[in-house]
């Protein structure tokens, strides 16, 4: 059953109850990384393993986004700064429980490319808080194999 989440914005991704934060280096440069993220949404099908399809909604303002397993989310993308951020929120889900999700990719610029850090900030009831927080060693190894076929994917 869709559900309609609070609206929240880009600070939301450091002051949410729940954050899951991980960090993998890339060999692509920023800018690389930031259009992979931003511009070719449809894109993240290919390279984010745990994604079936993505589309980009709104004039690229929104995306839809579908999972396996049937889980779906439309999203608002809330910061958009090449080679810097590129975060979203979620505004409608079939997720139960959830009363906000935001995303967040900090992109920042190293010797061998790119430093991709990757928050998950959620509120919900305890038992989706408390599913997320179980969830951190799967959503870790989800964020790492696509950061890493990303990265191939880029160097082609």
């Amino acid at each position: 059953m869709p559900r309609q989440l609070r609206p929240v914005e880009l600070e939301f991704v450091e002051t949410a109850p729940v954050r899951l934060v991980f960090a993998q280096q890339m060999s692509a440069p920023p800018e690389r990384v930031f259009h992979a993220l931003n511009d070719d949404v449809p894109g993240w099908a290919e390279w984010f393993a745990a994604v079936t399809r993505a589309e980009s909604v709104d004039d690229g303002a929104g995306r839809d986004i579908r999972l396996k397993g049937g889980g779906w989310f439309r999203e608002t993308v809330i910061a958009a700064k090449a080679a810097e951020v590129y975060a979203y929120r979620v505004d409608r889900t079939n997720a139960p429980g959830a009363h906000a999700i935001a995303e967040e990719w900090r992109l920042v610029p190293s010797d061998s490319g790119t430093r991709v850090r990757w928050t998950f900030a959620v509120d919900g009831t305890a038992p989706f808080r408390f599913a997320v927080r179980v969830a951190r060693a799967g959503l870790g190894r989800a964020f790492r194999g696509a950061v890493t076929e990303l990265d191939r994917r880029l160097s082609r």
